[in-house]
This record gives C-alpha cells, sequence and structure tokens, in this order.
C-alpha cells in the first residue's frame, strides 16, 4: 500500500519503519527542515520495550542509555539540596530504559527502509478521501494520493484537525505548562545538573545529559489561549509567569530561554477521543491520545501504537477497516493505563502551596533508601 505519515517524531517515524519492513510503501512529511531532537531524555517503558526488540533496535537503544533520573533532586532557593526521590518511585522497573530523545530519533530514522522516505520543510493541507483513497494537497502546493493517511503529528495534529474536529473538542489541559530550552554547559557545574526548586505553583530546575545542559520552566496555569507558533509569545508567557522572582537560578533560566531559536513551550494536556480513525484516515502516538509528559509514557505508546497498526494491517491483508479496529482494542488499554498515571507527577513535580512544597519534602526526606532519582517524567514528547 501507499501510506502517508504526517510528522517525523517518534510516533511517526516507528510507524514508518514497522510499515515499512512491511513492504509498503511510505512518505513522511514532516514540516520542520530536520528531524526534531530538542528535549530532555525520553523512557521506553514496559511492552515498549519488547517492541524495540521486535524491531532490531533493543541493543542500540540501550547503548544510548542515561541516568539523567538518577540524578534529579529538590533544592530550597539557595541551592541546597532538601530532598531526594526514591528509585521505587522512579521507574516502571528496573528494565526501564532511560535516552535521550535525539538518540531514539536517530535510531529509528537510520532504521527506515528504502521504501520508506522522509520530506522535510512539507506537511497537509487538505484531505479529501473517496472511499478509494486520499488525495492530499500539501502546504507545498504539490498533491498525491494515497492510500492510507496515518497522523502522527502531536497534541496540534492536523490531521486531527482536518478529519475529526478541532482541538478543543478531545484536549484535556491538566493545569500545568512547560518550557525547555538549551543551556550554555559551560555556565553550569555538574553538580547543578538534576536539580529542581520550587516555589508555589512553579518549578524551576537544570538537568541534563552527555555534554548539554537543559532548562526546565514549569507552573500552573488554567488554559492559555495563544499562537503556539509565535515563539515570542510563547516566551513572553513564561517570563510572565515567573516574574519577580530571582531567587535560585531562575533569572539565568528566563535569560537562556529567551535566547533560544528553539525554545519549547506548550501546555501539559491530554487527548481524548472516541475513536482514532476515521475512513482511510488513522491517528498514532499523541495526535490520538497524549498522555501527557507527566506519565512518562509517551514514547512508550508511540513505539506500541506503529508496531500494533503495522501488524494488523498485514493480518487484515491490508483491509483496513479490520486493521483500524484491531489495532484500537490493542492499544487502548495501554493508553488509559498511562492516562490515569498523571495526577501524582504534577503534584509531585510542581505543588501548588507552600504548605503542599512542605509535606512533599518532608515525605522524602523521610524516606528509607533515599537513592537519588527523578520522577518518571519525559520532558519532550
Amino acid at each position: 500500500m501507499n501510506i502517508l505519515v504526517s510528522g517525523a517524531g517518534i510516533a511517526g517515524l516507528s510507524t514508518a519503519l514497522d510499515l515499512g519492513v512491511r513492504g509498503h510503501q511510505v512518505t513522511v512529511v514532516e514540516r520542520a527542515e530536520h528531524l526534531r531532537v530538542n528535549g530532555s531524555p525520553i523512557d521506553v517503558r514496559g511492552d515498549a520495550i519488547g517492541v524495540t526488540a521486535e524491531m532490531g533496535l533493543l541493543d542500540g537503544i540501550r547503548a544510548k542509555r542515561v541516568d539523567m533520573s538518577e540524578r534529579t533532586r529538590f533544592v530550597d532557593r539557595d541551592g541546597t539540596v532538601i530532598a531526594r526521590v526514591p528509585n521505587e518511585e522512579a521507574n516502571d522497573s528496573a528494565d526501564d530504559i532511560e535516552l535521550p530523545r535525539e538518540d531514539l530519533t536517530n535510531i529509528l530514522a537510520a532504521a527506515l527502509p528504502p521504501n520508506a522516505t522522509i520530506r522535510f520543510r512539507e506537511s497537509i493541507d487538505a484531505l479529501t478521501e473517496d472511499g478509494d483513497g486520499v488525495d492530499v494537497r500539501f502546504t507545498s502546493g504539490g498533491s498525491a494520493r494515497f492510500d492510507l493517511v496515518v497522523g502522527a503529528d502531536g497534541l496540534h495534529s492536523r490531521v486531527r484537525k482536518l478529519v475529526f474536529g478541532p482541538e478543543s473538542d478531545y484536549l484535556r489541559h491538566l493545569g500545568l505548562y512547560v518550557g525547555l530550552t538549551e543551556l550554555p554547559a559551560e555556565d553550569f557545574r555538574a553538580d547543578d545538573i538534576g536539580k529542581m526548586y520550587n516555589y508555589p505553583g512553579h518549578m524551576a530546575g537544570i538537568t541534563g545529559y552527555h555534554d548539554k545542559a537543559l532548562g526546565i520552566l514549569l507552573f500552573r496555569s488554567e488554559f492559555l489561549d495563544y499562537d503556539y507558533h509565535d515563539l515570542d509569545v510563547q516566551k513572553r508567557i513564561v517570563t510572565d509567569a515567573f516574574a519577580g522572582h530571582d531567587e535560585w537560578e531562575i533569572p539565568r533560566l528566563l535569560t537562556a530561554a529567551d535566547a533560544d531559536p528553539e525554545f519549547y513551550f506548550d501546555s501539559v494536556s491530554q487527548i481524548h477521543m472516541p475513536t482514532w480513525h476515521r475512513g482511510r484516515v488513522v491517528l498514532v502516538g499523541d495526535a490520538g491520545h497524549c498522555a501527557a509528559l507527566l506519565s512518562g509514557r509517551g514514547t512508550s505508546l508511540a513505539l506500541t501504537g506503529g508496531l500494533f497498526l503495522a501488524e494488523e494491517l498485514e493480518r487484515a491483508g491490508g483491509d483496513h477497516t479490520v486493521a483500524f479496529d484491531h489495532y484500537e482494542k490493542r492499544q487502548r488499554p495501554y493508553v488509559e493505563f498511562a492516562q490515569s498515571t498523571v495526577d501524582d507527577g504534577g503534584n509531585l513535580l510542581v505543588p501548588a502551596t507552600e504548605e503542599e512544597i512542605t509535606a512533599r519534602n518532608t515525605r522524602l526526606v523521610s524516606r528509607p533508601g533515599k537513592n537519588a532519582a527523578g520522577q518518571g517524567v519525559s520532558w519532550s514528547r
């Protein structure tokens, strides 16, 4: 089959790989001009570990494993460590793999077969289905016809909007926003890596891996209506959210964010849909069921979803109606579990009041076996 995949993130690349190795002709379109690799390390958990083994990628993924979460600790306004998170609150199991997003992205891209190609600086403008196929008009002005279209284009999916309706119909805001910025590594000591500072409803942190340092700016807020393509607006939102606070490293983090041309900012939200397919169009990953970074499971859902979709198309002999139904029945239990796990993460990382910050720290300090570890959170999708 001739299949179009929208989005070259983890969901799009893994789906393209799973489809490509089964003989489908796959075209991936990505509106950015390069693979998106910014953001902190991500997690491969549970059955997704077996999925990467089936894809032949597990050894390469394990070779890129990092221990960023194991260095996470909470500090006071002067940077003094006051609490750590016990190991049992960090992971599902000892088999969980944390690795840089860029490493997993590059591993998936390098494994694509010749019949799966990526077109950068391209995205979908319109979709028209006639029962036998889907006519696609691209933002570049070109057009093409495909047997199936896979929307793997994230929380703000264009495919979902075109086929299923406005994002607002499916988005569940979790009351948080996150900003990520790359920091000049030479400006921060190794001891700074992993420190997180809270004041009510806010968290500022420094994390890192290899030779990279990243700033995290997380805050509680009602849903904000803004242009998520306007970088200057996003930077102003973050600056305003932390205005008036000069404790610890907040000023330097805000300065770095303001200067970062690839600053990442978005709501911490989930997508809840009654179905992920309509006609010859199907959604995979965050486009269909974003679990939010607090779950630490978005990457794993992207990996299982891509494999399940490809397997079901193969089993159904190309009958997309049967395949899409079976894909959804297999994937939905994973999604429902992941989406149910987010509340504890938000309360741990961003307590709403001073009293809740104190209670969190007291609880963590009183726990036995306080090895350095961090909540199972992936800061980027």
